[in-house]
Formats: structure tokens, sequence, C-alpha cells
């Protein structure tokens, strides 16, 4: 970009740039616009909606449970189909319809009541990125979509209650998966029909539909306006996606030829709003679970029961691991990356292993103290078995069987024990006694 400034107060070049691409991002308006909002709810008892995920079909095809089942591993078909229920809707406000609402229990020890609520939104005759920064509550944006017939209670009304972010790490906006696809007039989209290449346009226009921004409300340096591609994934020449932390967004690279027609765009929506969002929807529990166990290792050391609770942490890592936790979810590429990215983003692979190694040091902490109490309980029964084994071996040597003689000799002992426990290796004992016991 031109380090130039506008006469006309003083505006640097590149921030006219940015306020002119901004305006292009926000006017942009694809053939298929639809979006997910993911938000935390508590979920008392099981809802009287039909079992399952909502189904998504197209050509024939239909993406309900079984089907998607087969695409994932047996421990995360188990985590994404077994608790989740769905109900198909058709209710719309403006240019905003619901399509259906869908709820799927993550249930963790803290929170056995815990859901995700999934809303799925489609967007008709109107741009789709100004929706979306009035869901992040962006300045000068309109009112916010979710509230009204919308609103996050209203659709749950009693079936579930939208719960707020209550961990640190947690977001405090709902998570949403955007999907578009343009037409032949967004070029900004578009792949160059002679080269092939991807305008940075349509990068610009991923990461506004992810973060749901425009790049005027989250300026980039200017050194880096020009030349910054945002990493996304392209998952073939025809769309990509980008996973951040507050959003993703899937967004076609050639015209679409609209619904129905028989494209593989046809194939592309089911995708994003099935097998693709699951994967987001892994990611969503295995973060809530990374921060819960982040926090219950803050209080480790907090009571009494260290190795109670050291031994209850373990076993819920252990449960965790063999549930949640997979970087591999099925032989399809696309959802394995797409989770890889969310896991990244949320730095989970780097916090899982402080975990485990936080873990393991409070193991060894527990298994130390415990020798420490067994050396310190075979340290007693040495200082009280010595004076008194010695005492009756004399006697019975002796063949004294006089009661008062065996009472001066136990008197003996006793005195001898307490001599003992008064030295430095008899408050050596005592200590270790005290320290295990603390434990």
């Amino acid at each position: 970009m031109s380090r130039s400034t506008g006469a006309a107060g003083g505006t640097p070049g590149w921030r006219r740039a940015t306020e002119r691409l901004s305006e292009e991002l926000l006017g942009a308006a694809g053939v298929r616009q639809t979006f997910a909002v993911l938000l935390p709810a508590r979920l008392v008892a099981d809802p009287g909606w039909a079992r399952g995920p909502l189904p998504f079909a197209t050509a024939g095809r239909v993406a309900d449970a079984e089907s998607r089942r087969r695409l994932f591993t047996p421990a995360a078909a188990r985590a994404l189909y077994e608790r989740r229920w769905h109900r198909t809707a058709s209710q719309t406000e403006g240019g905003l319809r619901l399509d259906g609402l869908e709820l799927l229990r993550t249930p963790t020890a803290r929170s056995p009541e815990q859901a995700l609520a999934i809303a799925h939104f489609s967007v008709v005759g109107e741009p789709m990125l100004p929706l979306l920064r009035a869901i992040s509550h962006r300045q000068d944006a309109p009112p916010d979509p979710l509230s009204g017939v919308f609103a996050p209670a209203a659709l749950l009304a009693g079936v579930a209650e939208p719960a707020p972010a209550a961990s640190p790490f947690a977001l405090s906006r709902p998570y949403t998966v955007a999907f578009l696809t343009p037409g032949p007039g967004l070029t900004a989209a578009l792949r160059d029909p002679e080269t092939g290449e991807l305008p940075d346009s349509a990068d610009w226009l991923l990461r506004s539909l992810a973060s749901r921004s425009t790049p005027a409300d989250l300026p980039l340096p200017p050194e880096d306006f020009a030349a910054r591609r945002i990493g996304a994934n392209r998952i073939s020449t025809d769309w990509s996606v980008l996973v951040l932390r507050q959003g993703a967004a899937f967004l076609g690279h050639r015209p679409d030829p609209g619904p129905g027609s028989g494209d593989f765009y046809d194939i592309a929506a089911v995708n994003a709003r099935a097998a693709y969002l699951d994967a987001l929807l892994l990611g969503n529990a295995q973060r809530d679970r990374i921060d819960e166990l982040t926090d219950d290792l803050s209080e480790v050391f907090e009571g009494p029961g260290l190795a109670r609770r050291v031994a209850d942490l373990e076993q819920r890592i252990a449960v965790f691991r063999s549930t949640y936790w997979r970087q591999h979810l099925t032989a399809h590429g696309p959802a394995n990356n797409i989770l890889l990215d969310f896991q990244q983003r949320h730095r989970l692979p780097e916090r899982f292993a402080q975990i485990l190694a936080e873990a393991a040091d409070h193991a060894r902490l527990v298994q130390t103290q415990e020798s420490q109490q067994i050396a310190g309980a075979l340290g007693v029964l040495t200082v009280l078995g010595l004076p008194l084994g010695t005492a009756l071996s004399v006697l019975q040597v002796l063949g004294d069987s006089d009661p008062w003689h065996l009472t001066a000799a136990l008197a003996a002992s006793f005195a001898a024990t307490t001599a003992a426990l008064t030295t430095r290796y008899g408050r050596l004992v005592v200590s270790s006694l005290r320290g295990g016991r603390r434990g």
C-alpha cells in the first residue's frame, strides 16, 4: 500500500483503502448464504425432539446420523450423535430464516447439564456480513439478529436455558460457522478465469465472514495489508475454509448456478452444515473440557485430601482422552484439518500437554508423600518395638516372671522410646507422618 496521505483531513492512503475494501465486503451477497450459531446451554432433561443431528439432503443423499457416523471414528461418533436432538423450523424475520435447531449434550464433571445449542440460519435477499457483524456488536452495526423471535431464550423456551460462558477461556460471543457461494458478479471471491489466481479480496472476505468483522473493524498493520495471506485451508479449487477463535467460514471461488442445479456446491453446502460443522462441535467440546481441567489443576492444593483429588483428576483426564480428545476424526481430510485448525487457534494441544505434565508432577508429589508416610510408619514401629523387644528378651533370658519386674521393664522401654523420639531421627519420623496425613 502507498504511504501517502490524503489531502482532506490527512487520512493515510492505506486507511482509505481499508475503508473502501470494508464497504465492498459489506455489500457482498452470495447465491447461497447460511450460518450456524453455536451457543452454550443448560439441558436439565432430554428434549422431546427427534433424536440425532439435523439432517440435510441433496441429490438423493441425506446427511443424517447414520450416514455421518460412517465418516467418523467410533469414539467421535458416540460423542457427536448419541446425545443429540433436533427439530426443523421455517421461521423468517426480514432476510433471515431459521432452518432448524439442535441440542448436543456435552456434560462435564462440574456441569452435568452442559450442552451446545446450534441454530441454523439462511440469509436471503441481503448480504450476510452485516448480520454477522451485528452478532459481534460491532460499531455502527445493525441490531443483533439474535434478539426478538430469534433470541436464544425464545428459541429454546421450555426445552433448555442459554448458559453464559463461565470459563475464563470460553468466548463471550456465540461461535458462528458461515457458508457463502458467489454469483458471477461477486468478483472479489472468484478465481481469475484465465490464470486461476485467487485475489487477495477473497481471503479478506473469508476472514471477514469468519471473524464477523470488516478490515476496518480489525485493521491490520499497513505493511501487511497487501501481502497478508491469512492461512486459509483450500479444501479444493472451488472453495476454502478459515477457522478462527470466534468463528469459521466457508467461501466458494467460482460462480454458483444455484441450489438444485446438480452442481458441486449442492454437496459443499451440506458438508459445511453437517460433517464439517460436527468437527467444530467436537473442537468446542474439547475446549470446554480442557478449560475445566485447567481450572481444577489450579485448585488441586486447596484443602485436605491431595491424594484423592489428584487420583480423581487423573481419572477424568483418562476419560477425556478416551472419549473427546481426538485429532484424527475420519479418513476424509477436510474434517481432520478443520478440527486441527480449531485446536491450533485455541492452543489446545499445548494446553493439554501442560495439563498432562502438571498432573504427572502432582502424582509424583503424592507418591513422595505416601513414601514418606510409609517410611515414617516403619520408623515408629522401630522406635517403639526395639526398646520393648529388648526388655522382654532380657527378662525371658533371665527367666524372670515377676510382674513387678515386667512392669519396670515396660516402663523403661517407654522411657527409652520417648527419649528416642526427641532425637533428630525421632523428630524426622514424626514429621514424615504429619506430612503424609496432610496429603
